[in-house]
């Protein structure tokens, strides 16, 4: 766990049920009041059913020895008819009212999950602990939906029914509510056994279960599969995914068997309880302490007062403790650390400056970045250069305050970056990456989510395209900007480099102050990429900017460069200035002066051939 992550919170029984309640109950409020009123209806129900039997079991005792009519038989009967068809239909009714919320409440808790996650520290997200918080918290969810209804159900449902019963049997023997408690003792135990089992089972399972979606996504996806299959890693990656399965299979297996034999044992104890009790309801009628329609009516629902017992005791009582420690672990992602900020506005305008900034990664002893210090100035175009691996990334992500600096500060405005809140980091920055998302949606959606809130035309659009180079009207877009990109969805699919451009289209939509192209050009030839970033400087006048980028032909168009090496600034200055000295930029530059040359003669030669055939040349 990295070091701003909290200490877990082992929560009870109890704590569970006063941080879980309110945030469940909150998503639909009207529903599970209508619910709960429900639910002891039909609790009451059972038991005024059980009422009638004995009324109609005495009625009928009473008439067949002569001593009362007809008539009194058929109304017992018609009341214990209209008890049981009121139990059907609000047994039907009750059950319903899950299936139809459920899905509305697990929505809203997954909201609230991603939510929390925007306010996280994203240095969180480096943080293997953290990403098995997160799947625990995922499956944690839904266990919490039906956690709630559970306990609404035990309390609203079963809790009336047994108290009705208990005070119907007190009346006929107060020694058999007695007897009742006790064989409740012997399953409760069970549970709390059951609730430990389990907690540690998640603990366990969590890391094991995001190896297994990794390694079946490494087999089935999209992304993963061509490659896959091509260089023969499909059996590899299979039996990673068994192996795993296996794992995850025998700890459910070993913590099932446990609790199980446990639950035999006492479930054991409770059929010698039951036993107990209708030896004594058999001793009482014949003793005359109760009558024949009583013993009757209890004699045949203690069949339904067993099986509700069971149910609420092994079977509910038993999944909810089976599920306490996956809510345990949702509830403890809620109480992760947020991202907080003392000032809501980043100043429209400013120099972002970075004193004797470091930086390392969770779980990691070198530093990614250490000891920078320079100043990004407004309406400025800054260069970061650098080998792979030399912390160009890192830098951006310390420069934009999506990292904070483990040393040092960066300040924004005036304004160090730990005291401004995520949102209002993200406010007026945009910004495209190497590692772009391929949205499987409209290419209009591919443009306009970088900004969902702005209100915009075709124009707009167009302006966006024509900045990064995107031919919307070309044939790669039947349908124009309403063109689905998605083979997926009986659309269509675009090349590397097209969906480059469509991706600086979308950095390029968004409003911004300040923009950051995180190589985003890797899949465009160097000839392209210099033309992409000569629009990029043009469109950024009067803006703050950031090219970051490991080829440095486009980069004279930079008003100053950084240069690098190991996480460190090596050098700083114009291209012409680092250039006229020996170092690591010229040294860089020399290196692959050679592409530059050579692709401008492949560019020459590939305009003549087309102009010799009248064609326009293409460079996707």
């Amino acid at each position: 766990m990295s070091e701003k992550s909290p200490s877990k919170k082992k929560l009870g029984f109890v704590g569970v049920v006063k941080r879980l309640v309110p945030i469940v109950v909150r998503a639909t409020p009207v529903f599970f009041i209508s619910f709960s009123v429900l639910a002891i209806l039909h609790g009451v129900s059972w038991g005024f059913e059980t009422m009638m039997q004995q009324r109609f079991f005495d009625a009928a005792t009473v008439f067949a020895q002569g001593e009362s009519t007809i008539r009194s038989v058929l109304v017992a009967l018609a009341f214990l008819g209209g008890a049981n068809i009121l139990c059907q239909v609000l047994n039907g009714v009750v059950n319903f009212v899950p299936e139809v919320l459920g899905q509305k409440v697990i929505g809203r808790l997954s909201k609230g999950i991603h939510e929390k996650m925007a306010r996280l520290d994203p240095k969180c997200f480096e943080d293997t602990d953290v990403l098995d918080d997160i799947n625990k918290a995922l499956q944690g969810q839904n266990n919490a939906l039906w956690f709630v209804f559970m306990l609404c159900a035990i309390f609203t449902f079963y809790v009336p029914y047994f108290i009705f019963m208990g005070w119907y049997l007190f009346t006929l023997k107060p020694i058999l509510v007695i007897s009742i408690v006790i064989i409740f003792i012997p399953a409760f135990l069970t549970q709390i056994v059951r609730t430990k089992v389990f907690a540690k089972l998640e603990d366990k399972s969590a890391p094991k279960r995001r190896e297994f979606d990794y390694y079946e996504s490494c087999i089935v996806s999209r992304e993963y599969f061509k490659e896959t299959r091509l260089l023969g890693g499909y059996k590899y990656f299979k039996k990673l995914y068994l192996d795993t399965l296996d794992t995850l299979q025998k700890l459910k297996f070993q913590a099932t068997l446990k609790t199980n034999l446990l639950e035999l044992l006492m479930s054991f104890l409770t059929v010698l309880g039951f036993s107990t009790i209708f030896l004594m309801l058999f001793d009482a009628v014949m003793k005359g302490e109760i009558t024949v329609g009583a013993f009757a009516a209890v004699t045949n629902s203690i069949g339904l007062l067993y099986s509700i017992m069971e149910e609420v005791v092994c079977r509910h009582a038993g999944q909810m403790a089976q599920s306490m420690g996956s809510i345990t672990n949702y509830l403890n992602f809620l109480d992760l650390e947020e991202r907080q900020g003392k000032v809501q506005e980043v100043p429209q305008l400013g120099d972002v400056v970075l004193e004797g900034v470091s930086f390392k990664y969770p779980g990691s002893e070198k530093y990614a970045v250490k000891d920078v210090s320079f100043t990004l100035k407004h309406g400025e175009t800054l260069a970061i250069v650098g080998e792979n691996g030399s912390g160009k990334s890192t830098l951006i992500r310390l420069l934009t305050g999506i990292y904070l600096p483990d040393e040092g500060r960066v300040t924004i405005g005036g304004v160090d970056t730990r005291d401004l809140p995520l949102d209002a980091l993200y406010r007026n920055t945009s910004a495209v990456f190497q590692k772009y998302q391929r949205y499987l949606m409209t290419f209009e959606d591919n443009i306009t989510i970088s900004d969902a809130k702005k209100t915009f035309d075709d124009l707009a659009l167009d302006d966006a395209c024509r900045k990064a180079g995107v031919d919307s009207n070309g044939r790669s877009f039947p349908e124009g900007y309403k063109t689905m990109l998605s083979r997926e969805f009986d659309g269509v699919d675009l090349s590397g480099g097209q969906w480059q451009r469509v991706a600086i289209a979308r950095g390029f939509f968004r409003d911004h102050q300040l923009i950051i192209l995180d190589e985003p050009t890797a899949a465009i030839d160097p000839y392209e990429e210099t033309r992409v970033y000569n629009r990029f400087a043009e469109i950024s006048k009067d803006k703050t900017a950031v090219i970051v980028t490991h080829r440095l032909g486009s980069v004279k168009l930079a008003d100053r460069i950084v240069v690098l090496k190991d996480g460190k600034v090596v050098q700083v200055g114009t291209h012409d200035e680092l250039i006229a000295r020996s170092g690591e930029y010229h040294r860089l530059y020399k290196s692959q002066e050679k592409w530059y040359v050579e692709d401008a003669e492949k560019k020459k030669m590939t305009e003549e051939l087309a102009d010799s055939f009248n064609l326009q040349p293409s460079f996707a």
